[in-house]
């Protein structure tokens, strides 16, 4: 199962790539990952917006975690200049905790719902 990841590299330029979560079970129709140590969940909800969707400034993550897009779309765009759209049903896997930050660029007005899994 391919995820987008954000990394810093040893120069602290942040990165977009792709993580690989191996399926070790599959059953009932569908794949499963290892279970992942995880320690916290949190919902984050943007509002609406007006017809001019929002740009975020630029930041790290605060600790390694998993973003879940529920509801919305965004560009994430990183410090060496790629861009990466994501959309409700993306998983992100953000390490980029130092270096030289990443942001993103809301594509659509209607309210956002991300969920962040904090990881080990």
């Amino acid at each position: 199962m391919k995820i987008t990841s954000i990394f810093a590299d040893k120069n602290e330029e942040a990165h977009l790539d792709y993580h690989e979560e191996n399926v070790v079970e599959t059953r009932n129709h569908a794949d499963y990952t290892r279970a992942i140590a995880a320690y916290g969940l949190v919902f984050k909800e943007s509002k609406q917006l007006g017809a001019e969707p929002a740009l975020g400034g630029w930041h790290t993550a605060p600790q390694r975690q998993y973003v879940l897009f529920v509801i919305g779309e965004t560009e994430i765009e990183v410090s060496d200049g790629e861009k990466r759209i994501v959309r409700a049903g993306d998983v992100l896997l953000v390490e980029d905790t130092t270096g030289k930050e990443h942001r993103n660029r809301r594509l659509r007005p209607e309210p956002e719902l991300w969920a962040f899994v904090r990881s080990r």
